[in-house]
């Protein structure tokens, strides 16, 4: 199974970035996929996560309403639409899958009292983003 992330890089505050994962060796549509971030010195933090449908969609409160979680299932790809970046955005951008989200908490939050299992499924390697002011 691989997970391989793309689209990261330097942005000016206020401006956007799209972010990819291509997923390979994996029933893409059976799985959950989720956006995770982790700034250095920082524990890792949930994004966003989406369905196997591609029809529900979480988002946690520090992105909602900027960022865009979508997937295509016949590339077996998921995105990650990010407007109006701020500095606080600035880390590295990890995707995951999950067969199960839980409505009891773990690390791994996806937003609406909804999570990633501990451990999950399978994580990509992560791409960059940078924000700055």
């Amino acid at each position: 199974v691989q997970l391989v992330e793309s689209g990261g890089g330097l942005v000016q505050a206020g401006g956007a970035l799209r972010l990819s994962c291509t997923v390979s060796g994996l029933g893409f549509d059976a799985y959950y996929m989720g956006w995770f971030r982790q700034a250095p010195g920082k524990e890792r933090q949930g994004v966003s996560c989406i369905s196997g449908s591609g029809r529900t969609t979480y988002y946690t409160d520090s992105v909602k309403g900027r960022f865009t979680i979508s997937r295509d299932n016949s590339k077996y790809t998921l995105y990650l639409q990010m407007t109006t970046l701020k500095p606080e955005d600035t880390a590295m951008y990890y995707c995951a899958a999950d067969r199960v989200l839980y409505n009891r908490r773990s690390s791994f939050p996806c937003g609406g009292g909804w999570y990633m299992g501990s451990p999950v499924n399978y994580w990509g390697q992560g791409t960059q983003v940078t924000v700055s002011s």
